[in-house]
């Protein structure tokens, strides 16, 4: 079957307010962030929500379904992150999180990794005083206060290698992001982070427009010290469609979403009844959830001087394997601590 993909750049360029445009069509706004960011396949769309976003973008369905295309992943090898939201190579990035949950830090991770592939780093500063911004720019060659400057930057840069553009919020609200889109549509591939420096868009239902890959934080692992506190169910990417990702990395990826989600439903009870409340089956599934969850957090390298703990980095391959070792049951001879911020299972 001929992959299909919806063209969220165009849905970007034409409707940049796409939460209203859509609300005003009778589309649910969270219908369309799911479509947008691969969490429903086109497959799964009614013909009538496509229709209803092809008038608003003022184009056809053809114009709107791309065919036979397909989202290169960026691997991090952050563990999480490349199981559960890979990054979209050429695609828009948005972190939603509060302030001190750590998506500063894992950004600052991401500029150091893959400068090591040769990815040029340009980052547009926020307006306002966000001293903050200092702590994930000390090695960044390129930091400019201005849209202009950092515009010519990109172009410079981007026709002969692979660029990272980071901006704030502000900008996408402003408009400043549309036209930049529309200008650096020829270069080699320029892959967009945008960051809420003041922490509303966790609020909002569609905070940052179309998307390719979601990195949504969470409360719950950052108060519990576990990081990289990425969502593991909430956090998505259009990577993570069947047609684009590798089969094995998405029955694994589901695997563990499915086992997470059910730990998380289970940790209610434990912590009002105790372990012994649960069916044995369920205790085991616990457990193992539990392992998978502590498994997942990971040492960063721009992170050492203040954890005391070397970096580590995990290839996709051996990721997955250790992840399906952990619901299979392999390691249920392994303690919570053991498998807490550590590499690759050894």
């Amino acid at each position: 079957m001929e992959p299909l993909q919806l063209n969220v750049a165009l849905l970007r360029r034409r409707v940049p307010q796409l939460t209203k445009a859509a609300r005003s069509v009778g589309l649910r706004p969270a219908t369309v962030s799911n479509l947008t960011t691969g969490k429903i396949s086109i497959a799964r769309t009614e013909v009538r929500t496509l229709v209803a976003l092809a008038d608003l973008a003022d184009c056809s369905l053809d114009d709107l379904i791309i065919r036979g295309e397909r989202y290169e992943m960026i691997e991090t090898g952050i563990k999480t992150i490349d199981l559960f939201a890979p990054l979209a190579k050429g695609g828009t990035a948005g972190l939603v999180a509060r302030p001190g949950m750590g998506q500063l830090v894992v950004l600052a991770e991401i500029f150091h990794r893959l400068k090591k592939e040769d990815y040029q780093v340009v980052v547009l500063k926020p307006d306002g005083d966000f001293p903050e911004v200092n702590d994930i720019t000390e090695d960044v060659e390129f930091v400019y206060e201005t849209v202009e400057e950092a515009d010519l930057k990109v172009q410079e840069i981007g026709t002969e290698r692979d660029v990272i553009f980071v901006a704030d919020r502000s900008h996408v609200q402003n408009g400043n992001i549309l036209s930049l889109y529309e200008k650096w549509s020829s270069l080699q591939s320029v892959t967009t982070f945008l960051v809420d420096f003041k922490g509303e868009a966790v609020d909002e239902e569609f905070p940052f427009g179309p998307l390719e890959t979601v990195w949504q934080f969470d409360s719950e692992l950052s108060a519990r010290h576990l990081y990289p506190a990425i969502h593991p169910l909430y956090s998505t990417s259009t990577v993570l469609e069947g047609t684009n990702l590798d089969q094995h990395h998405f029955k694994t990826q589901q695997k563990a979403k499915r086992h997470l989600r059910r730990y998380r439903e289970l940790r209610s009870i434990v912590r009002v009844s105790g372990l012994d409340s649960l069916p044995e089956q369920e205790q085991r599934l616990y457990k193992r959830g539990e392992k998978l969850e502590a498994y997942l957090t990971q040492p960063l390298y721009v992170a050492e001087a203040f954890t005391g703990q070397q970096g580590e980095s995990v290839p996709l391959k051996e990721m997955l394997e250790d992840v399906q070792k952990i619901i299979d049951g392999a390691v249920d001879d392994r303690s919570v601590e053991v498998l807490t911020s550590i590499g690759a299972l050894t």
